[in-house]
């Protein structure tokens, strides 16, 4: 445990990053929810050529540096005056302590003036658990922490419904796999209605990925899905938060929030 530690505070190699934000709109009010910091490099390199880097020597430097960048590029990128969240990916794998690696995370938040309590720490099902109850430590360590957490890309990895079982995360991000063409897809439309009633009795926050159509947009509202991300609302701003295109033709207002 202490040589993990001391490989989350190592500065032995440092990552040039940059921060790209994509909102998450409430439909509710327009408004984003929050924004999610999603990793580039400083001449806007795609998140693909920033993690060919990361090895399993260097994730803890890497996790804990994109939790400094994250936070210090929304806060120039002006997230203070929106009240909008702030979403952070992070490898569970890079938490060795959960008390102890979130330290830089507060410092930093603590130094740019921005409220621990607006975090939101996702992470994604995509890659296979070793440890899923180190993971639950880590959920349940941030929440009494006063911080949020969130399966991102669900519905299209390892754990599915069972993940969301031993998880209690406050945010479920729905896939754009199971999105994707939901107006047109009847038995995708099924699945998602039946994830949303299950969420509902759980108390769990869904979040719809990956929106790209205003038939999409219109489907997910109509099943009562209140926050949505993906291009057709706004496309990531490059270490900046973009404007936000909320309704597109013949879009109901939202009524059932899920």
């Amino acid at each position: 445990m202490q040589a993990g530690c001391q490989g989350c505070r190592s500065e032995a190699q440092t990552f040039d990053l940059a921060m790209a934000f994509q909102p998450i709109v409430d439909m509710t009010t327009g408004l984003p929810f929050a924004y999610e910091a999603l990793v580039r490099g400083p001449e806007r390199q795609g998140a693909a050529e920033v993690l060919a880097a990361v090895t399993p020597e260097n994730r803890y430097a890497f996790d804990q540096q994109c939790r400094v960048a994250a936070i210090a590029g929304a806060v120039e990128a002006g997230i203070l005056a929106t009240g909008a969240r702030l979403s952070i990916n992070f490898l569970p794998d890079a938490v060795y302590s959960p008390m102890a690696c979130i330290q830089l995370t507060l410092q930093t938040a603590r130094a740019t003036g921005f409220p621990p309590e607006r975090l939101i720490f996702e992470f994604t099902e995509n890659e296979e658990m070793r440890d899923p109850s180190h993971v639950r430590r880590i959920v349940e360590t941030y929440g009494k922490m006063g911080f949020s957490t969130a399966i991102d890309d669900f519905g299209a990895g390892y754990a599915g419904l069972g993940l969301l079982a031993d998880l209690p995360t406050d945010l479920i991000k729905l896939d754009m796999a199971l999105i994707r063409g939901i107006d047109r897809n009847p038995r995708r439309r099924l699945i998602v209605e039946g994830i949303v009633e299950i969420t509902k009795s759980l108390g769990v926050a869904l979040i719809a990925e990956g929106i790209e159509t205003a038939a999409e947009l219109h489907a997910i509202r109509q099943i009562g899905i209140r926050y949505a991300q993906g291009y057709f609302l706004a496309k990531p701003g490059f270490r900046s938060l973009p404007s936000i295109v909320v309704d597109g033709p013949n879009i109901p207002p939202f009524a059932n929030a899920a």
